[in-house]
């Protein structure tokens, strides 16, 4: 059953973290032109002419891009981290990043200088990418095997709710003005002060208490508080399991981890599902086109923010769902599901784009699309794939595998921000066709190859997966 502790850690955790990295994507879409005419201000005030259009598009893209390119590095950062300073420990040292760009871009403004903010989203960038693998393999760790799916799809949730809550908060008649935007960059501090201050109540992950550290004693507490119960001997006795089938093997660094057969396919399905998910994410390309394709569905411009408010609305409402039957459709269903629906949203969007101009009512179906789009990844790319990593790998390998995914994730996010324009101004509409093949790829290797995982043990998905790789499982001589 699900205690208060749990769903306690669970809320902090995520909303110390998870909910930040939502906030920080969407953050500086609606004061982009408060924030270009700050840049253009700064320049003139310090050399007294006016910035040229190429060095403020530079400026810019930089801005935009650095989130991303942070995101890599904070992924690299995951393995040595949580091995060394444990999953809380590490998201209690990442908040340092998290408030000091929240007060670098706070102040921005006042000490007139736009290079902070390009360093911050930098700084917030290193944060989300480690938030975002820390925190699923953390709630992963920490929930009993019947709850693991719906524990785990919680910090997607609270992504999808910083989206949200950037959204509402960047309307401009809240913040996102030429008054309000620094303000509006500030607030991601104060999640971070919340985690700063309640995580340390909580205990470490309890696998590895017991399987990195060997105090058994602390462990043993962890998880009778964490479930509510005295008597956790049965999940001890599956840690010592897990523990020594693996010790056979040692701690996988990321290369060894690349070299060993015995993971080939469980590394295989996780870089699949991290970058199909990914160019799946077109969601921010999706919004990038929503606003023309609500227009031409003659939606008036100023209303027009309030649409994609409604749109990041839906798309929360989708991810919590995802939470309540995750654990009785299990994962296999939801992810097929979900790609399916955003192979086929793509396909009719593409056609829907290219007959808008002659067919009235074309521009609603594109709408429609653009829901169905987004229910889609919401229900089972999107938080599914974070999930099976936790599930998939082992104790000692798990940390390397979600500096792999982690890596995967931003690296394609980066690339589907660079060259989305280039496809667009080439294709045009065309462009969705591409997307659409990948999500139809991914939902057959996902049918082909990737068991269900749901309500399993840790060691049982690796026997599992041991059939496939074609490889003994260390069983535990009792």
């Amino acid at each position: 059953k699900m205690t208060l502790p749990l769903a306690l850690v669970a809320l902090i955790s995520a909303f110390g973290s998870s909910f930040q990295y939502g906030y920080n994507v969407s953050v500086i879409n609606s004061p982009a032109p408060y924030m270009q005419d700050f840049y253009n201000r700064t320049y003139l005030d310090r050399t007294g002419v006016p910035m040229d259009r190429a060095f403020q598009t530079l400026l810019w893209s930089l801005t935009v891009s650095m989130f991303p390119l942070g995101g890599l590095f904070g992924s690299l950062l995951v393995w040595p981290m949580v091995n060394s300073c444990g999953r809380k420990g590490t998201l209690l040292i990442n908040n340092l990043f998290s408030i000091a760009a929240a007060i670098l871009m706070g102040t921005s403004e006042l000490a007139k200088t736009f290079e902070v903010i390009i360093l911050s989203r930098v700084l917030m960038g290193i944060f989300a990418g480690l938030a975002s693998n820390v925190v699923p393999m953390f709630l992963g760790e920490m929930s009993p095997k019947n709850l693991r799916g719906a524990v785990g799809v919680v910090p997607q949730l609270f992504i999808t709710i910083g989206i949200l809550a950037a959204q509402i908060l960047g309307l401009h008649s809240i913040l996102g003005n030429a008054r309000g935007w620094p303000v509006l960059l500030g607030l991601t501090g104060i999640p971070s002060l919340v985690q700063l201050l309640a995580l340390p109540l909580f205990p470490e992950s309890p696998r590895y208490l017991l399987i990195q550290k060997g105090t058994e004693e602390q462990a043993r507490r962890a998880l009778q508080r964490l479930r509510g119960w005295q008597d956790v001997d049965d999940e001890i006795q599956e840690m010592y399991q897990e523990d020594r089938s693996e010790k056979e093997e040692g701690q996988f660094s990321v290369l060894s981890l690349f070299t060993f057969r015995g993971l080939r396919w469980q590394l295989i399905s996780i870089i699949v599902m991290m970058a199909g998910h990914n160019w799946a994410v077109v969601l921010l390309q999706v919004f990038y086109y929503a606003d023309r394709i609500f227009e031409s569905a003659g939606v008036h411009s100023s209303s027009i923010q309030y649409v994609t408010v409604s749109i990041g609305a839906i798309n929360v409402v989708m991810t919590l769902l995802a939470v309540f039957i995750v654990e009785s459709l299990g994962r296999r269903i939801l992810l097929l599901a979900g790609f399916v629906l955003c192979s086929a949203s793509c396909a009719v969007l593409t056609l829907a784009l290219n007959l808008q101009s002659t067919v009235s009512w074309m521009s609603y179906l594109s709408i429609v699309c653009v829901i169905a789009y987004i229910i889609g990844h919401a229900i089972g790319p999107s938080p599914i794939p974070a999930v099976m990593i936790t599930e998939m790998f082992l104790q000692s390998s798990r940390p390397a595998a979600f500096m792999v995914g982690g890596s995967v994730h931003w690296l394609s996010n980066f690339t589907v921000g660079l060259l989305f324009l280039y496809m667009e101004a080439g294709l045009g509409p065309y462009s969705f066709l591409i997307f659409c093949a990948i999500c139809v790829a991914t939902a057959l290797y996902i049918f082909f190859i990737v068991p269900e995982t749901k309500n399993k043990t840790f060691m049982e998905i690796n026997r599992i997966m041991a059939k496939r790789n074609k490889v003994e499982v260390q069983e535990s001589k009792e």
